[in-house]
């Protein structure tokens, strides 16, 4: 069987993001210069081998090489060029990739541009990328558990490992690729998702900096956090005010598209948690909000990851659920159990402080 490339710059981009993960704890502790500049390489080499994955799978799907199940399940002949592209993120899989280079590119863009450049050597700005780090490791393992690049296909008699697909399909007649659902065939298909998961990746860095404002106390964590949050809320209602013309165009729903759509209500909710940040932040320059601003900024990232288990868990009944609870729901789980446990400890000393 030929090498699977693209399974394995899954793989590498969670050792090498990993890798940066720990090195930069490392360097946080210990002040250790070398440290950090191993990380600082391992963090690019992670977010360009998870870039190459992003064309690799590209590629795959406008080519539809079957032999990879997500392939198989999202992409087809029938379908146009867009619809192909589109198909990246009409999985979980795919969605996962997405979202976890959104938020490596934004990482990167947060250090080396714009007006926060003069925090990079503070343990504020590496306490925030230390935990930005550990957050993106913990996509990428999901990426691991669930990869994208997977090679196997369901067939009569149970799984079979491809070793030579053309003579597979011959065998049992299997066209090349199902095609994404019919509802997802839309031209919004190409846009709302992407500009929701853009809304979704730019809310890690505003939750890593009020957690680091929580421990080192440092009122500079609002420099950091407010554009990402405008940026959060400006790309989550633009993928909310669009999800919602399209349930309203494909489904008609009427002119009340919700439903109360678990989905959609759990993507509202960080949505209202965004916006009161926002306002609560205006006073933050005066020393007020100091335990209601984090603990928004918290929140909508909690909020989000809650969203994110929704979906994927089947635990409510949605037009948006892919599958029951799985293995990747559980460590879903266990990682909003985490964020809301540590979240609610430090938060608690901050109000007790203020009291």
């Amino acid at each position: 069987m030929s090498v699977n490339i693209g399974m394995i710059s899954i793989w590498l981009s969670f050792v090498l993001g990993l890798g940066a993960t720990v090195y930069s704890i490392i360097s946080y502790f210990k002040n250790d210069e070398t440290a950090k500049e191993i990380s600082n390489k391992l963090e690019i080499a992670c977010a360009g081998v998870i870039t190459f994955a992003i064309v690799l799978m590209t590629y795959y799907l406008l080519n539809i090489n079957a032999a990879f199940n997500y392939v198989y399940q999202h992409s087809s002949a029938e379908l146009t060029w867009y619809y192909k592209i589109s198909a990246l993120w009409a999985g979980q899989e795919g969605s996962f990739l997405l979202w976890t280079w959104f938020v490596l590119l934004m990482l990167l863009f947060m250090q080396y541009t714009g007006h926060t450049k003069y925090l990079v050597n503070t343990k504020l700005m590496e306490f925030t990328r230390s935990l930005s780090l550990l957050i993106a490791s913990v996509f990428l393992l999901l990426l691991v558990l669930k990869n994208p690049f997977a090679a196997y296909h369901s067939i009569p008699g149970g799984m079979l490992e491809l070793a030579n697909w053309d003579a597979f399909v011959t065998l049992y007649e299997i066209p090349y690729g199902q095609g994404m659902n019919p509802l997802l065939r839309n031209p919004w298909m190409a846009i709302h998702p992407p500009v929701l998961f853009l809304g979704y990746a730019a809310f890690t860095i505003p939750f890593a900096a009020a957690i680091g404002n929580l421990v080192l106390d440092d009122n500079r964590w609002t420099k950091i956090a407010a554009d990402w949050m405008r940026i959060s809320w400006l790309f989550l209602t633009l993928g909310i005010g669009l999800g919602g013309y399209w349930a309203y165009e494909v489904l008609g729903w009427g002119a009340w598209y919700w439903t109360w759509d678990p989905v959609e209500t759990s993507s509202f909710i960080p949505w209202v948690a965004a916006t009161a940040y926002l306002h609560a932040q205006t006073r933050t320059k005066h020393g007020e909000y100091r335990f209601l601003a984090p603990m928004l900024a918290v929140a909508s990232f909690i909020l989000v990851v809650f969203a994110t288990f929704v979906t994927r868990s089947g635990m409510w009944a949605s037009v948006h659920s892919w599958q029951d609870f799985t293995f990747e729901a559980g460590v879903i789980a266990v990682f909003l159990a985490t964020l809301i446990l540590s979240s609610a400890i430090l938060l608690t000393k901050r109000y007790l402080a203020e009291e």
